[in-house]
């Protein structure tokens, strides 16, 4: 498998690191290379949070994602700051938190990740892997269902019917 990058940025509070530990723990199940560099502002709910993520079939010479296959925005502020490191790729964004630019010329997927939550299950916290559903099912022939699952699971002991629920919700949207 060649060097794949995902981006996924949000507001501190809406599980964008436990998105990325999920998703390149399933990756390393699976018998890939995984990186994954976390940065977030100083307040840990409501700040600026970002996690790089990036899986191979070989070793990785850098962490850094500098022109993400896949660029998850979970707010304005992150597509605000980062829809330009996108060339070739692809944006999944919330709706309820972001209208894309026409500009910014490359496929966009809306995801209302917060209201299927609310919807589904009673609660926004499970948007992020509401994200990580739709990335598992873009990834689906890399990474197992049941790898994905078996990170969730052990990423997020709490809440597993939700979790799992959340995530099949959207792994069958794709």
């Amino acid at each position: 498998m060649k060097r794949t990058e995902i981006l996924v940025s949000g507001f501190g509070g809406q599980g964008v690191v436990r998105l990325g530990q999920i998703f390149s723990t399933a990756a390393v199940y699976q018998g890939l290379y995984a990186t994954m560099l976390i940065s977030h502002g100083t307040e840990t709910r409501g700040g600026y949070v970002r996690s790089q993520i990036v899986i191979s079939g070989e070793p990785i010479d850098s962490p850094v994602v500098e022109q993400p296959d896949f660029f998850c925005a979970m707010s304005k502020s992150a597509y605000t700051k980062f829809n330009h490191l996108v060339k070739q790729g692809r944006i999944i964004f919330d709706p309820g938190y972001v209208e894309p630019d026409p500009q910014v010329l490359v496929p966009h997927d809306s995801l209302a990740a917060r209201d299927i939550a609310v919807k589904e299950l009673g609660r926004d916290i499970f948007a992020n892997i509401i994200f990580l559903g739709v990335l598992g099912k873009h990834f689906q022939a890399v990474i197992s269902k049941e790898n994905f699952l078996k990170a969730l699971k052990l990423r997020v002991p709490k809440f597993t019917e939700d979790n799992i629920k959340a995530f099949q919700l959207g792994y069958d949207l794709r």
